[in-house]
């Protein structure tokens, strides 16, 4: 399972409908693919429908979709937003990395 902390379920639902989707409808999609600084880098994006291989979650009122080989990377993972001095943006608490990059868009197991 994934889980969505409430600062970023009320970004995620602000960005969704600034994109034209619906957030009681529509879905974020994570996913993990090859790259980054540490091996590993995490993607993010808003979705419609889901693929027959996906697995569907949800927390804290978001819907959510990942791919079955991203979803061994993911379980526990936490989706929080930061909009800090650091940078802003959606932040992956992974308990499952043993390392990630500094920028914290990347990661390794």
């Amino acid at each position: 399972m994934i889980k969505v902390s409430e600062v970023a379920k009320n970004k995620v639902i602000e960005l969704m409908s600034e994109g034209g989707f619906n957030p009681t409808q529509d879905y974020v999609r994570v996913g993990v693919k090859s790259g980054g600084c540490s091996g590993l880098s995490y993607d993010l994006k808003f979705d419609k429908t889901p693929e027959d291989n996906d697995k569907i979650f949800e927390d804290n009122g978001i819907k959510i979709i990942v791919d079955k080989k991203s979803f061994l990377y993911l379980v526990g993972t936490t989706l929080e937003y930061s909009g800090g001095l650091n940078g802003t943006g959606f932040v992956f608490n992974n308990p499952n990395a043993n390392r990630t990059c500094g920028c914290g868009e990347s990661f390794s197991l």
